[in-house]
């Protein structure tokens, strides 16, 4: 399958210098908290949290870690995975971790892809796709992580009726969504008018991505779509 090859990612792993404090979670926080592929078989999501009965959530991409860490203080009742390659984001999350006392999040340090392609079929109950990269060059839009291909492997994974949560900033990569999302056999854009795409529900808490966008005058969009039920 294409998506467990290695050598996926395009983005960064590393930025400025960790800071001391930075380093000290990484290599001692992290390690708790770590999720990893097996080397045979499917991961199975729930065994990693010891709640068999507990929904799964999995955020793509996330960043400083603010909405993953909102998300499981507000539902301690979930499990949540984040997937994140670049490292001060990872330490900014753990800095969450640590303050906020959390041990509902569990993190995978590589391309999201790889867990993607490991997971069990219908073991995942909401996706998070908050604000990838747009890659706007031609030449790069193969890059994109939202294509034909990623919603394949993530409708396998899904349950029946899960939701996947996508959002943008490029007007570009928004049109480029849609089409692949409208298009898709197994999901269906929960949109009934423009509010439900222009304003972020409630329940959907803000990133430091979104805020940057907002001030830099460009407009935020908001996509849930539904995974349909298996016939």
């Amino acid at each position: 399958m294409q998506l467990a090859q290695r050598q996926l990612i395009f983005g960064r792993r590393r930025g400025r210098r960790l800071r001391s404090g930075q380093k000290v979670r990484i290599g001692e926080l992290l390690p708790r908290f770590v999720l990893s592929i097996p080397q045979a078989g499917r991961l199975e999501p729930r065994a990693a949290f010891g709640a068999p009965k507990r929904p799964v959530w999995l955020e793509i991409g996330f960043g400083g870690g603010e909405h993953l860490a909102v998300q499981a203080e507000c539902h301690p009742e979930i499990s949540l995975i984040g997937c994140e390659v670049f490292e001060p984001g990872i330490a900014r999350l753990l800095a969450h971790i640590e303050r906020r006392h959390l041990d509902n999040i569990r993190i995978f340090a590589d391309d999201a892809r790889l867990m993607i392609a490991a997971l069990r079929p219908s073991s995942i109950d909401r996706v998070f796709v908050l604000f990838p990269d747009p890659w706007p060059k031609r030449r790069h839009e193969k890059r994109r992580l939202v294509s034909r291909e990623t919603l394949d492997a993530l409708a396998a994974i899904m349950t029946d009726g899960a939701e996947l949560r996508l959002a943008t900033d490029d007007g570009n990569y928004l049109n480029w969504m849609l089409e692949r999302v409208t298009e898709h056999p197994f999901f269906e854009w929960l949109a009934r008018g423009p509010r439900d795409w222009r304003n972020r529900p409630k329940d959907w808490p803000p990133t430091r991505y979104e805020e940057k966008a907002r001030a830099a005058g460009r407009t935020p969009t908001f996509l849930r779509l539904r995974r349909q039920f298996r016939k």
